[in-house]
């Protein structure tokens, strides 16, 4: 039995958002619940596909913020209404492959000291089948670990995780930009263990804007905080903090069109 967290804010296209939610309902594996967190005021197109999926699926559970808190204490607070121990993380506006939990749900089962397991992703541009990328990750958790103290080292609208875990570290925290990637290190200095498929299991919406919003001060400033936190906590080194500024600055600060280009050549296979 598992359960799937998804948040939802007003500038969403709904019919991305429908093809999201039927990947989780028509999938080879279904949830037993789902939880959807409406972060803010919606839209009324939005509010009415809601409202129909939650009354004719009653394992729908809608969750609903009086104003925009932010992607961290979003999922904070819906899973606080996650009934099960497993939880499956999806983005409102991406779509779940039909084995996708099957997969991930054998991995658990059949190693019961994995705390998270993610999948490779498949970035898409206007259609699925338009496929232009795909985000490798390391599979085991040493590799994993290792591999977060440079990069974030899973994708998060791909992962299942055993809710304890996450709620040991701490939970989602609010942390613009990377309230993933810092609930990851919080959890493997915590002592959880990870682990990464490698098959693409969710199709990722992305567009050339996408580029943009990962330039400018103030990306940098927040891949600051976050670097000066991962070395507070003793994940990563002063030596290694200041690498990964200068290196990360750099992607940060250079034309849009290169920095795209940088995703797309070295950042993807």
């Amino acid at each position: 039995m598992f359960s799937v967290l998804m948040s939802v804010y007003r500038r969403e296209e709904p019919r991305c958002l429908t093809q999201s939610v039927d990947s989780i309902i028509g999938n080879g594996t279904q949830p037993d619940e789902i939880v959807i967190v409406k972060d803010g005021p919606l839209t009324e197109a939005l509010d009415a596909i809601l409202d129909e999926y939650a009354r004719k699926y009653p394992f729908i559970k809608l969750i609903t913020l009086e104003k925009n808190e932010g992607l961290g204490i979003a999922l904070n607070e819906g899973l606080k209404y996650c009934s099960h121990e497993l939880v499956a993380r999806m983005d409102s506006d991406d779509i779940s492959k039909p084995d996708r939990f099957e997969k991930q749900l054998e991995v658990l089962r059949n190693n019961p000291e994995i705390d998270v397991v993610g999948s490779w992703i498949s970035e898409f541009m206007k259609t699925p089948d338009n496929v232009v990328g795909t985000r490798k990750l390391p599979r085991d958790h040493f590799s994993i670990a290792a591999y977060a103290q440079k990069r974030n080292a899973m994708n998060h609208m791909s992962v299942i995780f055993r809710k304890s875990a996450v709620l040991a570290a701490g939970g989602y925290k609010h942390f613009p930009l990377f309230e993933d990637y810092y609930l990851w290190v919080r959890m493997l200095v915590n002592g959880s263990r990870f682990a990464n498929i490698a098959d693409s299991l969710v199709l990722v919406r992305i567009s050339e804007d996408m580029y943009r919003r990962r330039g400018g001060i103030h990306y940098v400033h927040n891949e600051w905080r976050l670097q000066r936190e991962f070395r507070r906590i003793g994940f990563i080194s002063r030596g290694e903090m200041l690498i990964n500024m200068v290196l990360r600055t750099s992607v940060r600060l250079i034309p849009n069109g290169v920095r795209a280009f940088v995703y797309k050549k070295l950042l993807r296979r």
